[in-house]
């Protein structure tokens, strides 16, 4: 059994997941693929079920009734992981605008450079992002320089959400109080890790627009980024987090 687990959340992804899939599975590092599918009407689910009995003993499905928000989908994901004997779980994007490449350099910051948890980082070595508009590079930025501003987390791309952790982070974490379900669950899952007491090590990765299906971002997922990030400042001032053990 593979030591490492993808997961993929899906709502309307007919055009880019079983690509998504087949590139992730062509990598040189084994990894099984667990997609939390959130009813997507295009049936979405039904080509997820036809490539399992191609992929039985490695692609694994949950579905749910509806969208219920990435955040959620992740933390059904991670209690999944952490059920079986994964030690590294991953965050990916089914459209492609996480490399499956990259995979592979996240596991490695992780499994062989003392890396918590990896980051593929956007803004690390510059501004590495392809085909968006200016206006959405430029509020992508400067939301990960206002949140290492407020949390006082020295990471340069605190929004990303393409990420690997080690199991002991998930064990550690108490993930039934992370409570933000957009936009702003990254910087949530980043800003307790950090606070637990675990290394986060960015490595940087281009990220490229998605060029099949809609894209899942809108306005109200960055306030509930801008807000909730003075909310957690906040929050932690009355909270102790479990540490990382020595």
């Amino acid at each position: 059994m593979s030591k490492n687990l993808v997961i993929i959340p899906t709502y309307n992804e007919k055009e880019n997941i079983e690509n998504i899939i087949r590139a992730v599975f062509d990598q040189p590092i084994t990894y099984h693929i667990l997609i939390i599918e959130d009813g997507s009407p295009d049936g979405t689910a039904t080509i997820v079920k036809k490539l399992q009995t191609e992929f039985a003993d490695r692609l694994f499905m949950v579905e749910r009734k509806g969208k219920l928000g990435l955040g959620t989908a992740y933390i059904a994901g991670f209690k999944w992981a952490l059920e079986r004997s994964y030690e590294f779980i991953f965050e990916m994007d089914a459209d492609f605008s996480h490399d499956p490449k990259d995979l592979n350099r996240l596991y490695d910051a992780c499994a062989n450079q003392s890396g918590d948890v990896a980051i593929g980082s956007r803004y690390v070595s510059g501004v590495n992002v392809v085909n968006w508009p200016i206006g959405r590079v430029l509020m992508s930025y400067f939301a990960s320089k206002y949140v290492r501003f407020v949390l006082g987390v020295k990471i340069a791309d605190t929004t990303a959400g393409f990420k690997c952790y080690r199991r002991e982070v998930l064990e550690t974490i108490e993930l039934d109080k992370i409570r933000f379900k957009g936009y702003a669950f990254q910087v949530e899952m980043k800003y307790t890790a950090y606070e637990c007491g675990f290394t986060l090590k960015e490595v940087p990765v281009i990220f490229v627009n998605r060029e099949l299906g809609t894209s899942k971002m809108s306005g109200g997922i960055f306030g509930e980024a801008f807000f909730g990030v003075i909310e957690l400042k906040i929050n932690s001032w009355f909270r102790k987090f479990p540490q990382k053990k020595k």
